[in-house]
């Protein structure tokens, strides 16, 4: 399953000729039209068009009027699918990240001070500058884009499956990946 194969994968945002990044250490997957959850059950309209492939490009919604949300859609085209990042361990541009947070007064030594920046989908996409306008429809796996997928190689260790959280429908289905021990993840 693809949103267990992205832990461990780094999002990487090229910004303003700065590299900001961090590690996949949480994520959630979304079935499609048989997901009640999904932003997909309903079928394909022109707002969810990207999770219906192909694989690869870049879905962002808004959620509570205040926060955008970053996804992969997954599948073949005409298939649809997709998975939520909802957790990185920030890499590189911290302080940038910081910055684009709002954060005052960012110690790059502390932990608390770091899980701020991207332990959660929506600080996660204020830290890189995600939101619709900008990336929706983008290809995460081209090397020309500002938003991707890296693999460097690095091995996640033990994943875990769990409920997903934030949801109502559907939310007893263990579609929630997450990096045993990270101490990144949105929620424990």
């Amino acid at each position: 399953m693809v949103a267990r194969e992205l832990l461990g994968k780094l999002v990487v945002r090229r910004e303003s000729g700065e590299v900001l990044s961090g590690r996949i250490v949480e994520t959630e997957a979304y079935l499609g039209a048989d997901d009640l959850a999904a932003h997909a059950a309903a079928g394909q309209t022109a707002r969810n068009a990207v999770l219906f492939g192909p694989a690869g490009h870049v879905y962002v919604y808004f959620i509570y009027g205040m926060y955008y949300c970053l996804n992969f859609s997954c599948l073949p085209d005409g298939e649809a699918g997709g998975v939520l990042i909802r957790a990185l361990e920030p890499v590189a541009g911290l302080v940038a990240m910081a910055r684009a947070r709002g954060l005052k007064s960012f110690n790059a030594e502390s932990l608390r001070d770091r899980r701020a920046l991207t332990s959660g989908p929506g600080r996660l996409c204020d830290a890189l500058g995600i939101t619709r306008a900008r990336d929706n429809a983008k290809d995460a796996t081209s090397t020309r884009s500002d938003l991707q997928v890296r693999d460097d190689g690095f091995h996640a260790g033990r994943v875990l499956a769990t409920p997903r959280i934030g949801i109502v429908k559907s939310a007893e289905l263990p579609l929630r990946y997450i990096v045993a021990g990270s101490k990144f993840l949105s929620r424990n």
